[in-house]
């Protein structure tokens, strides 16, 4: 059986599964952020499967400088140190080496930076990110890859994707070596490659290219939504797109809006991820199928209605938007706790919503009123 099944395409637009260790992806798919093995404003696994998450995701780096992925290997692996038995999906460290890290100095062999924790100097490689994700024993590795600025200078990004390039086989070899051991916790671990090439569709295109030689289990556009227009941005996936391979799942890293989402899965991407559900959530700035609402408003406060008339996720059955913004006002955890919830069922029904229409043939209207709508404020 393939890995990745195509079961249903729609102009540009993929219906699939993606077929793992720890069961079965529906595609198109939002990842749930859990940087360091939990989501932001205290949601819980437990509370994951409730609101329809498939995957989760968190983050190497942080999870290397605490509590240490040697610390979660000896208790089992990330699986069993969150009680999550669905997928996980580790990002590699790059992005975090290359954004938080005030002191850095990259070379060929790796990169030396300082913790943006407590200042300790750091070495990552490729070979030590794969390392890492094998300790944390995820369902999906990325591979280490330097994360330059997406309107970087062409000249210094064509460097850098040569350099990325050649970090990608060695990220291959050492998965394929830890994959081989005895004592390994997941020897089934995927690796996605990242295409990288900012805003200029030459090197995009160039890049993707090269490493879709290496047969890898997906490949992700890495690189985005860190400045450049979101124009800029569909421009360079419908560039990318048509060189990615078909039969592989295909991640847009760090994406996004709702529009956002429905514009990529209309340009052919699989997978995704964002903080800002749950970021935006914790500021009571909520999602809603009837567009964005914002619950410090004060034309809420003896609003009886749930955040979402049409939503049915545990929140919206059980408490007013007037109630949640008092727990705001009020300073209560459990506003950002409610909220969080609320998001992040919005965006993982989004996507069944987004396979249903792919289902049942119609896709194109179902985005064209989906996009109007999300476009409003409440």
């Amino acid at each position: 059986m393939k890995k990745f099944e195509l079961l249903k395409r729609s102009g540009g637009a993929r219906r699939g599964v993606f077929h793992t260790v720890h069961g079965d992806i529906q595609t198109p798919v939002f990842m749930n952020v859990g940087t360091s093995a939990a989501i932001k404003g205290g949601v819980s696994t437990l509370d994951l499967k409730e609101i329809k998450c498939q995957v989760e995701l968190s983050n190497t780096y942080h999870l290397h400088v605490r509590p240490g992925d040697k610390v979660i290997r000896n208790l089992g692996g990330l699986h069993r140190f969150f009680n999550w038995d669905k997928p996980i999906l580790t990002d590699s460290g790059g992005f975090q080496v290359f954004s938080l890290a005030s002191l850095r100095n990259i070379k060929e062999d790796g990169v030396t930076f300082q913790s943006h924790m407590d200042g300790a100097k750091i070495f990552m490689s490729p070979e030590i990110s794969m390392q890492i994700q094998s300790n944390l024993a995820s369902t999906i590795a990325m591979a280490f890859d330097e994360c330059p600025s997406s309107v970087a200078e062409h000249g210094y990004i064509d460097r850098s994707i040569e350099r990325t390039t050649r970090w990608l086989y060695r990220c291959k070899r050492e998965m394929d070596r830890l994959n081989s051991l005895p004592d390994t916790i997941n020897r089934n671990q995927m690796l996605f490659g990242i295409n990288q090439g900012g805003v200029y569709t030459d090197l995009r295109i160039r890049h993707m290219k090269q490493i879709k030689e290496l047969d890898l289990d997906g490949y992700a556009i890495g690189g985005l939504a860190v400045g450049e227009t979101a124009e800029e941005m569909y421009r360079t996936i419908e560039a990318v797109e048509p060189f990615m391979p078909a039969d592989k799942p295909r991640y847009l890293m760090g994406v996004g809006t709702p529009i956002n989402i429905l514009e990529a899965v209309d340009r052919g991407v699989d997978f995704f991820d964002c903080v800002m559900p749950s970021r935006n959530a914790r500021h009571g700035n909520l999602f809603t199928s009837e567009g964005l609402l914002n619950l410090n408003n004060n034309k809420f406060m003896e609003d009886p209605l749930p955040l979402d008339v049409k939503c049915d996720c545990p929140v919206c059955r059980n408490y007013s938007r007037a109630y949640i913004r008092h727990l705001f006002k009020a300073r209560e955890m459990l506003a950002m706790r409610l909220c969080v919830i609320h998001n992040l069922y919005f965006y993982n029904n989004l996507m069944q919503e987004i396979r249903d229409a792919l289902d049942g043939g119609y896709w194109q209207t179902f985005k064209e009123e989906k996009v109007e709508a999300f476009s409003r404020r409440v």
